[in-house]
């Protein structure tokens, strides 16, 4: 196992502080709202005033200085002032108008799988995402944002539906998967999309409008789909359900399909420690002439020639990197594209780790790796 010091790895993160890293700094939030919630009044007073407002609405589900590293697959993150989970629409909206009121950033999230979350954690109000029911007609099914993408590929499997088996391997959210086209052993949450509700601010929400939300339907093509990317992800709208159209199928032949999958993801991905599953996108080769370049410097498999997309993991495996450690931070020896807590690691420890994998996929093979993590508190 190679391990880096965090001294030896400030060249890298240099970069980061220079704005050069290229991080994903779009949050899922219904608005970017920036302010200071010690204005107007003490500070104390002022936060206990929030506190009693979000209180009211969620009851114990709202917490105070309640650690990221609880909502995590990474199991990193600093302090959040505000952490709400919300069950309904309405309680959604209610916590968006005290936000605003009182000029808080708010950030909303789904299951926390993919996210990486400040050590100095998040001055504002973090939100879940925590309705969770799921309706199957026929060969329609509806899910509520906060259902978990595994549970609705064994559901509708079990129901004898085929089109979301591949989707048991997935550990995010419905809202999130399709936020960000999340995919795996050949699925994606777009293949069999019909169209999303989505929580919309309308403008008038800044001159005090008595109905400041709108919730919109949007169809698949709506969202301008790509690899991992809708046009959602760089809009502040909150997607509330999405909505399949699937096939009928074998109930016993689907079982076995959720098995198969759920072992070969055993096999080839480490599962035993945080991580936000696979750290960077897979490499798009755009042009005969970037193959061309690339062939240069690496011998490509035929199969990543043919897709014109070179995997993220087998890239950082040629570059050496598999078991590099910094701090509590690691490179799966298992998945190259996997980067592990073992037990003690900050985000600054990840960022720095980041920071490495890029350079050197830079330096080596002249390209510019894009991280799937999303970034909070930043």
């Amino acid at each position: 196992m190679r391990r880096i010091s965090k001294r030896q790895s400030l060249n890298f993160v240099r970069w980061f502080n220079l704005g050069m890293l290229s991080l994903s700094l779009v949050p899922v939030t219904s608005m970017r709202w920036r302010g200071d919630y010690r204005k107007g009044g003490g500070p104390k007073t002022k936060c206990m005033t929030i506190t009693q407002q979000l209180q009211d609405i969620a009851g114990t589900r709202c917490l105070e200085d309640e650690p990221m590293s609880k909502h995590t697959n990474f199991r990193i993150g600093g302090p959040v002032k505000w952490f709400v989970e919300v069950r309904s629409v309405d309680e959604l909206q209610k916590i968006l108008i005290i936000a605003h009121e009182n000029g808080l950033a708010t950030f909303v999230f789904g299951g926390g799988s993919n996210l990486l979350a400040s050590d100095q954690g998040f001055e504002g109000i973090v939100i879940k995402i925590a309705m969770r029911t799921y309706d199957i007609q026929r060969t329609r099914v509806r899910a509520d944002a906060g259902v978990l993408s595994s549970a609705l590929a064994r559901a509708t499997s079990n129901a004898g539906l085929k089109g979301l088996t591949w989707a048991i391997s997935l550990p995010g959210t419905v809202g999130g998967g399709v936020r960000g086209n999340a995919g795996c052993f050949g699925g994606e949450m777009k293949d069999r999309l019909v169209h999303v509700e989505v929580l919309r601010c309308a403008p008038q929400i800044f001159k005090g409008a008595s109905a400041p939300f709108q919730i919109i339907e949007l169809t698949k093509a709506d969202l301008n789909f790509g690899y991992r990317e809708s046009d959602i992800k760089h809009s502040d709208d909150i997607i509330l359900s999405a909505t399949f159209e699937l096939e009928e199928g074998d109930a016993h032949e689907l079982k076995s399909e959720l098995d198969d999958t759920l072992m070969k993801r055993k096999m080839t991905q480490p599962l035993d420690a945080g991580s936000a599953g696979c750290l960077f996108k897979n490499y798009e080769i755009l042009s005969d002439e970037e193959l061309q370049r690339l062939e240069e410097k690496i011998d490509l498999p035929s199969e990543m020639k043919s897709a014109r997309r070179a995997s993220a993991g087998w890239l950082i495996d040629k570059l050496g990197l598999k078991g590099t450690q910094i701090g509590g931070a690691k490179v799966s020896d298992v998945h190259g594209n996997f980067v592990l807590n073992t037990g003690s690691a900050t985000a600054s420890d990840v960022v720095q780790l980041i920071a490495l994998i890029k350079s050197r996929a830079r330096n080596e093979f002249g390209i510019q790796l894009m991280e799937e993590v999303q970034y909070v508190g930043f």
